[in-house]
């Protein structure tokens, strides 16, 4: 084999050994960790979306070689799947060039005043950063970018302006807002993500204790979320015991009327 055909052979990837994919950095608070699962779980768990697709939560989001990734609460992306050998670095993030494409959803869950979701807080303006993730997402494509504010943390006529949950789409002029002016207030109010094939919407309920909180959950189109496994394996053990009660009272009327149900 000529040297001609062995440097062709020759797959050279890029070096990646100056980027921190992993820094450590505990997550959010317990309602932010939890709510970040919500997302996650049920997509992989109730075959919601077609395979491959990727969910992730608090995984960096590498658009550019050099600079500081992005981190977003929950990503999405679609047709793309995890490598299975994480021992290699460029498998363990979320690399814009190894997955060939930006995810389509990234998702930021509002649990103080610095977040820079929507504009930069005074601390970010001091450390000298000149972009709110708003505007990075916009510049790195994601088609759907997506702010939940549950305890009202950033309320400015800048920000939220009230609404607990606001959902913009890519546009070549940037981002155009997909929620209403007033952006989503209220339980049970969804908002559909036509390139995704699923919506969202705030609903209240208990997950993982038994104390309800408002949360941010995928739907289908008419509104109705997307189970967890949990509650998927509790609806079934529902049916069943539906099914059998309304065997036994047959079963019984049967037997009121002087008939074997064995017999039929």
């Amino acid at each position: 084999m000529t040297q001609q055909l062995l440097n062709d052979e020759i797959v050279h990837e890029l070096d990646i050994s100056h980027l921190v994919i992993e820094d450590d950095t505990p997550v959010d608070n317990f309602q932010s960790e939890v709510q970040q699962r919500l997302l996650v779980e049920p997509l992989y768990s109730s075959q919601a979306l077609p395979t491959p697709f990727l969910a992730a939560a608090n995984v960096g989001l590498f658009y550019k070689l050099k600079g500081e990734p992005i981190v977003p609460d929950m990503l999405l992306s679609l047709g793309v799947q995890r490598a299975e050998d994480f021992s290699q670095r460029r498998n363990r993030s979320y690399f814009v060039w190894e997955f060939g494409k930006a995810p389509e959803v990234c998702i930021e869950i509002v649990s103080n005043t610095e977040g820079d979701e929507l504009i930069l807080s005074q601390k970010s303006r001091q450390k000298g950063k000149t972009a709110a993730k708003q505007a990075i997402y916009a510049q790195i494509g994601i088609r759907y970018y997506v702010v939940f504010d549950p305890l009202r943390q950033i309320q400015s006529s800048d920000a939220m302006n009230n609404a607990l949950l606001r959902v913009w789409s890519i546009s070549p002029d940037g981002y155009r807002e997909l929620t209403p002016p007033s952006g989503i207030t209220a339980v049970s109010q969804s908002v559909w993500l036509n390139a995704v094939g699923l919506g969202l919407t705030l609903w209240e309920g208990s997950f993982e204790e038994e104390i309800p909180h408002l949360w941010l959950r995928w739907c289908d189109q008419a509104g109705q979320v997307i189970p967890t496994g949990a509650e998927r394996a509790a609806g079934a053990e529902t049916r069943a015991e539906n099914a059998e009660a309304k065997a036994r009272r047959l079963a019984e009327r049967l037997q009121a009327l002087g008939i074997n149900p064995d017999e039929i």
